[in-house]
């Protein structure tokens, strides 16, 4: 059963007065929906988490390890950073029978499978670096889509609970990409093209589930250069709420990767485990992690909703975020670890569960979504690419295998995160 909202009021907030549909999204395209986000994700961040990290050591000298991860993690974030909102802007353009988001949807996720197979049979680090360029440019050109079709989909009043449920997915990817390693094993192949498989899967149900209505005609263009400017550009001082949330997202994405990139190294490292042990323990943490997690996005969501606030749960999360990545540093056994990640799934999880809404309320232009959203996944996208090689210098400056320095200046960075969404005004 569907319902229908009151008509806006101007004496209501702000969040009230965004353009969105007025009918609860179905059950049937929110289920397909956080599908989807789960096949991408886990599609995605399997290399991330431990699949890329075990090519890599296939191919360089365990002394070069760490910078060449660092190398190629940054070369596809680069990828991730450029294709982002240039293939949300070309969707909120798209037209056709199939509508705006499906083709981009389809082809970024076909796109992401034949390079993880490009990947999985590489020789070379010079093709590994290439193929994962390639990967994460067509795998954000079915994100761009994707969060767009958000944004298309879902009412204000409903916006917290799917951005909860959708979190959630992204961090069950985490650790069905954390599990990939265990169950799979040394595998390269089968590594790569199982969670491949999976995500192009899930990804086509949504496509057959989605509502996307065609665009009647093309909008018209800026024309050339400027055209293409705007696409990485919203002006702060017109748009300062859109400004401050990017800034929080960007500093939380860059704690989170700081260390998540380095997780598989920091548990061989630091406790001295070896490479099978090191792979099991990181399994176990991301379940407690994502166990945690799971339970406070969608708890955070649900509670944002009835209470109509955003900037409080945002704030909360990332200072605990803080808190966990500190508690690493005095990290000594497996059990210290999970406590951290406990800790860490309590943040992260509050944070996933409300800050995709967040985001949603204060966008520029409702009718420019996806150009927008593609916009602020640089705040995702840029600090990925930055992540790696500001760790792996960090890492490096602190003797090659310690990661005091590392953690502390990502709890540092956490903390500047939380801090960011105090001056949001016309979001509560």
């Amino acid at each position: 059963m569907t319902t229908t909202p009151p008509r806006p009021d101007p004496a209501l907030p702000y969040i009230e007065q965004r353009p969105s549909p007025e009918r609860s999204a179905r059950s049937w395209v929110v289920t397909t929906m956080a599908l989807a986000q789960l096949g991408l994700f886990l599609a995605l961040l399997t290399p991330v988490f431990s699949s890329l990290a075990i090519k890599v050591q296939d191919l360089v000298p365990s002394d070069d390890e760490v910078s060449a991860l660092g190398m190629v993690s940054s070369l596809g974030a680069l990828a991730a950073l450029l294709a982002n909102p240039v293939f949300g802007r070309i969707s909120d353009r798209t037209t056709g029978r199939f509508g705006r988001r499906r083709p981009w949807l389809v082809i970024g996720a076909l796109g992401l499978t034949v390079g993880l197979a490009v990947i999985a049979t590489a020789q070379s680090l010079a093709v590994v670096a290439v193929a994962w360029f390639l990967s994460q440019m067509f795998a954000n050109a079915a994100l761009a889509a994707f969060t767009a079709s958000v944004a298309d989909q879902v009412p204000v009043f409903q916006r917290g609970k799917v951005a909860g449920l959708i979190g959630v997915m992204q961090n069950l990817a985490i650790l069905g990409a954390a599990y990939a390693a265990r169950v799979l094993g040394t595998d390269v192949l089968l590594l790569f093209m199982v969670p491949a498989a999976v995500g192009l899967a899930l990804v086509v149900l949504y496509v057959i589930a989605l509502p996307d209505k065609p665009l009647p005609q093309r909008p018209p263009s800026d024309g050339g250069l400027r055209t293409l400017l705007r696409t990485f550009w919203v002006n702060p001082r017109r748009h300062p709420d859109f400004a401050w949330a990017f800034v929080s997202r960007f500093m939380v994405i860059l704690a989170m990767f700081m260390f998540t990139t380095f997780r598989l190294l920091f548990l061989q490292d630091q406790l001295g485990l070896s490479d099978d042990r090191a792979v099991s323990v990181m399994a176990t943490g991301v379940l407690v992690y994502t166990v945690v997690l799971m339970a406070a996005g969608q708890l955070a969501g649900w509670l944002s909703d009835r209470l109509r606030r955003r900037k409080v749960f945002v704030g909360f999360s990332a200072l605990v975020f803080g808190i966990g990545t500190a508690m690493l540093i005095t990290t000594h056994s497996v059990a210290d670890f999970y406590a951290a990640e406990a800790v860490l799934g309590l943040g992260f999880g509050v944070y996933a569960g409300v800050d995709l809404a967040l985001v949603l309320d204060v966008l520029p232009d409702p009718e420019d979504s996806a150009k927008d959203l593609g916009m602020f996944n640089i705040a995702n996208a840029a600090p990925q690419s930055i992540a790696p090689a500001v760790g792996a210098l960090l890492v490096n400056t602190a003797g090659g295998h310690e990661y005091h320095l590392l953690l502390g200046v990502a709890a540092a960075v956490c903390a500047v995160g939380a801090l960011a969404v105090i001056p949001i005004r016309k979001v509560s």
